[in-house]
């Protein structure tokens, strides 16, 4: 039954939206505090438990790894257990583990404890933009998604100057880098409980939506199945063997290096000309104010179009060229301008690619591929932090990595030219069935 003709489209997207964006926001917002503030703590514990430039790089690069091996089971378990506990499950696991890193007084220990968050939190994104399947039609999707992930830039923006301030603090015999993870840790913890409260599995549980709401929703969702011929297996780990999720997974890697290569080395080049550990924190805000602005303007001008393969292009390209000139930035002002240039395509690639893959993949299908094309791209969540530091050991200079960074996003941008030209405006479910003959 179709019943857009009883329902106001544009009131209902911005009642759903509203009751379920800023949320999510917010618990993104933590679990992006959680995994890079190891980038601040690093300040100090580095001297404390005598932690090198790679050692530290290859630890913060363990979180990734984890999330690949962990996040397709995890995303695979999301619809049987449903969203609402499976998120609250992973809030705590994941606070628990930072409130512990607390403890680290090894390299092996930070090591074990990193890749142990990485166990605990995988699942997490993908099952959110999974979860926003549910609520969005195609064409409300990348405006929700773009929404959605203003969360990590929004993090680096509360995490950057709080950070520099806790690091100079020392209470009960503990260290500044100490409660930078009990801090955030139980943070996490606490936020399982509202999520519990607030959040509903899908449109028919909701008590704030009506019967004829959640119909029109089921309609426009099943309009887009038929539309962009979208794929369901019975068995959803099928959809690990489909193309396009392979291809996807490529295609996300270069902004997954470029991210993580870059926030988690960020306040150690800007150290080295801030003067102070506040400084430092307050400083490194600002490449994500311009995150932030990012964003929001790429989200909403890329709703616009049908296709979202040339805004991709643009940001890839816009972000190499950021990566590119903060190498070879004569002065810290400069350097810290092209970081910020960086850190707006950067952000943006998040809301502008996911509204492709989720044209093409529904019901567990989805949410296994999404997790996987999310799993295999944060290997670049490994790869980006652990070259920046193999380089900066190697050369005495962090910057040098900026280089690494800036080649990889270039490969991002051709991949997505090529993907452009290989798919806009066709229909995979097509493809598929040919590919079967």
């Amino acid at each position: 039954m179709d019943s857009s003709t009883h329902i106001d489209e544009k009131a209902l997207i911005k009642k759903i939206t509203w009751r379920i964006v800023p949320f999510v926001m917010v618990l993104y917002t933590i679990a992006y505090i959680d995994r890079s503030v190891i980038g601040y703590a690093k300040l100090q514990m580095s001297t404390d438990i005598g932690l090198g430039d790679a050692a530290f790089g290859l630890g913060a690069g363990l979180f990734f790894l984890a999330y690949f091996l962990f996040e397709v089971p995890s995303n695979y378990l999301l619809p049987k257990v449903g969203p609402r506990i499976w998120f609250a499950r992973i809030l705590f696991t994941w606070g628990l583990i930072t409130a512990l890193t607390a403890l680290t007084t090894s390299t092996g220990m930070f090591y074990v404890l990193r890749f142990l968050l990485g166990v605990a939190e995988a699942g997490f994104y993908p099952g959110v933009l999974y979860y926003l399947t549910f609520w969005f039609p195609q064409r409300h999707r990348t405006k929700a998604t773009g929404t959605f992930v203003l969360a990590a830039p929004i993090a680096f923006l509360v995490m950057s100057p709080l950070a520099g301030t806790i690091l100079e603090q020392g209470w009960l015999g503990l260290r500044g880098w100490h409660w930078l993870f009990i801090i955030s840790g139980l943070a996490a913890m606490v936020a399982a409980v509202p999520t519990l409260k607030w959040l509903r599995d899908s449109p028919r549980t909701a008590p704030w939506m009506s019967s004829s709401e959640a119909q029109w929703i089921e309609d426009q969702l099943e309009q887009d199945r038929v539309e962009f011929g979208q794929q369901s297996h019975a068995n959803p780990l099928k959809a690990l063997g489909s193309k396009y999720v392979w291809v996807f997974a490529l295609l996300f890697f270069p902004s997954t290096v470029g991210i993580y290569g870059l926030s988690f080395w960020l306040p150690t080049v800007v150290s080295a000309f801030s003067g102070s550990d506040e400084a430092t924190g307050w400083l490194s805000a600002i490449p994500y104010v311009f995150g932030v602005i990012g964003i929001f303007a790429t989200s909403r001008l890329a709703s616009r179009m049908r296709e979202n393969w040339v805004p991709l292009i643009v940001i890839y390209a816009g972000s190499a060229l950021g990566i590119f000139l903060s190498a070879i930035a004569p002065s810290g002002g400069l350097q810290l301008a092209a970081m910020s240039m960086a850190a707006f395509f950067l952000y943006s690639v998040a809301g502008i690619f996911w509204a492709l893959p989720t044209r093409y993949l529904v019901g567990a299908t989805a949410a296994v591929g999404i997790a996987f094309v999310n799993s295999f791209g944060n290997i670049g969540g490994f790869v980006g932090p652990y070259a920046v530091g193999a380089v900066s050991e190697a050369t005495g200079s962090a910057t040098n990595g900026m280089y690494f960074l800036g080649v990889v996003l270039v490969l991002g941008m051709i991949g997505a030219a090529i993907g452009m030209r290989a798919w806009a405006g066709k229909n995979p479910q097509a493809e598929s069935q040919m590919d079967h003959r």
